[in-house]
């Protein structure tokens, strides 16, 4: 009698608690092969193509599409065929396959966000901590993304993506990497050349020994063409796509939101927060100024001045981290959610450095490219949603950070000066800092150091 084997869902790189199913490339019936993509799921970050463990009938699905299935959950059920290659029970796949793990408790459950692309540990769900809105790791472990094999071709999720945003056909690309591993510039050499456009001719299709046997013959893999445009895409669907109408009937977060909420629930639940407001004074500054790369310089001068908001801190250890370099969290704004990518080394880039550094990041956010290690680490947070209304803010602090700063919307005020009153233009600023990391007095110095360096002409 044949064996049937229940798939549970693995952690898929983001170490997020749970994932929303978006498409099945399989169906009750059909005929799956090893490491054959299997079903599409939204995470935080990407449409993240699941392959199969096993070779054999699909028995079972454990969900729909929009369903969301926690991580180490029952996905499909496959009944094992010994004539299609199987992959041995002690060959690593990089993914946990298991059951899902006793939580140590309902809080470290909820809480858990880590981004990571290795097997899940004890010492990783002690310390898990990095977000897609901003919380980060904690300790100093180093994540290496490792390649799987989707399709019979070879790629880190980072190739992955980059081919997705520049159209090409990962199966027509000719590997450069060890064991035929595809690399960025196996890519980016196809993409200059034109040879692997998604759409055209397609390549001969890759085959392994094992997949060389009759048996494997049976059992087709799917093209992307069979798959719908929003699988294709590795783009998530939105929880609330602009064009849909309010129903009034509860419905559930997923992706980015779902996680969004998580964070800032255990941010509000860990960190004291104490904000300070007042007015930047732009009046002096000369035309062509960057609103935008004049207040990150300011709030580099300010992390410079006081660097005690430039730090991190561990409440449970109440120990604290004062950063001598100057990454920054911006917070971009998406129909899917927040993310905050971070700007590394601030303190070191020119005005058109910054500028093009924020233009890249959020073109990665945009379209999903981001690498996961880019969207944590950051020494202190800005957010400028002066851009679209709102002149105060009580800005979120998320752990281990220690202070945000929120840039309000930009106004003219009657300002005194000698012999009478000039209408001058004032940016309104409000700085909530961690009061168990930072005093009154160093976030009060902060800010005036903001003010000072914006008061500028230049």
């Amino acid at each position: 009698m044949s064996e049937t084997k229940t798939f549970h869902l693995p952690d898929l790189g983001e170490g997020l608690p749970d994932a929303t199913i978006v498409e099945w490339f399989v169906k009750p019936g059909d005929v799956a092969t090893l490491d054959e993509p299997l079903v599409s799921m939204e995470t935080a970050k990407a449409v993240v193509e699941v392959p199969s463990p096993f070779s054999g009938k699909v028995v079972k699905q454990h969900g729909k599409a929009g369903d969301v299935i926690e991580t180490g959950a029952a996905l499909i059920d496959i009944e094992l065929d010994p004539n299609l290659p199987q992959r041995a029970d002690a060959e690593s796949t990089g993914h946990h396959h298991g059951p899902p793990k006793p939580a140590k408790a309902k809080v470290d459950a909820e809480n858990a966000a880590e981004i990571s692309d290795a097997p899940a540990t004890a010492e990783d769900e002690r310390a898990d901590s990095g977000t897609v809105v901003g919380a980060m790791e904690a300790g100093d472990r180093v994540h290496a993304e490792q390649a799987s094999s989707v399709g019979g071709v070879k790629a880190v999720p980072a190739v992955r993506a980059l081919a997705r945003k520049l159209g090409v056909d990962l199966g027509r690309v000719r590997p450069s990497g060890a064991d035929g591993v595809v690399t960025l510039k196996d890519v980016k050499a196809a993409a200059e050349s034109g040879t692997a456009r998604i759409g055209t001719s397609p390549a001969p299709a890759r085959t392994s020994p094992e997949q060389s046997t009759p048996h494997a013959a049976a059992a087709p893999s799917r093209s992307a063409g069979e798959r719908t445009a929003l699988s294709a895409s590795g783009k998530p669907m939105r929880t609330t796509p602009p064009t849909q109408t309010a129903s009034g009937q509860p419905e559930q977060l997923k992706g980015v939101r779902r996680n969004m909420a998580r964070v800032m629930a255990a941010a509000h639940a860990q960190v004291v927060p104490t904000t300070l407001c007042d007015d930047a004074d732009i009046h002096a500054w000369a035309p062509g100024n960057d609103i935008t790369v004049r207040l990150i310089r300011a709030l580099v001068r300010a992390c410079q001045a006081v660097p005690a908001l430039n730090a991190w801190f561990d409440g449970e250890n109440l120990t604290r981290t004062l950063h001598p370099q100057v990454d920054i969290g911006i917070a971009v704004d998406t129909d899917d959610g927040l993310f905050v990518p971070a700007l590394r080394n601030a303190d070191v880039l020119d005005a058109n450095g910054i500028r093009q550094a924020i233009n890249r990041l959020r073109d990665q956010v945009s379209n999903r490219s981001i690498p996961a290690e880019e969207l944590k680490g950051y020494t202190i947070s800005l957010s400028n949603f002066g851009i679209f209304a709102g002149r105060y803010a009580t800005p979120i602090v998320v752990p281990p950070t220690v202070a945000i700063v929120a840039a309000g919307k930009g106004r003219h005020q009657m300002t005194p000066v000698m012999g009478g009153f000039e209408s001058h233009k004032v940016i309104p600023l409000s700085l909530t800092f961690d009061h168990r990391a930072a005093t009154g007095g160093e976030a009060a110095r902060f800010l005036r150091a903001m003010l000072d360096d914006l008061a500028l002409p230049n």
